[in-house]
């Protein structure tokens, strides 16, 4: 069994695609990192700083998560020729 995924716009929406997959996929990574370790620190009361310093940022890249989704939005809508409305997708 085969399928077949179509690029509309060819290798330029799929290279940006990727690109803005790997930084999500990146800031995700970081984020599960800080809140482990963050977690780990936070068992002593002697790193407990530091562990709070890292839910910290854990947070602050919870918030850049929306930030990459909106901008890769962005980005297509720059690349991407006009499209009729009743062919809209989720890109």
């Amino acid at each position: 069994m085969s399928s077949k995924i179509t690029v509309p716009l060819g290798h330029d929406e799929l290279v940006i695609r990727q690109r803005w997959e790997v930084a999500s996929i990146a800031n995700d990574i970081l984020i599960a990192i800080w809140f482990v370790a963050g977690s780990v620190l936070f068992f002593d009361e002697s790193t407990s700083t530091v562990g709070t310093w890292l839910f910290l940022l854990g947070s602050v890249q919870l918030l850049i998560r929306p930030a990459i989704r909106l901008s890769r939005r962005i980005h297509l809508r720059r690349v991407q020729p006009q499209r009729s409305p009743e062919s809209s997708e989720d890109y």
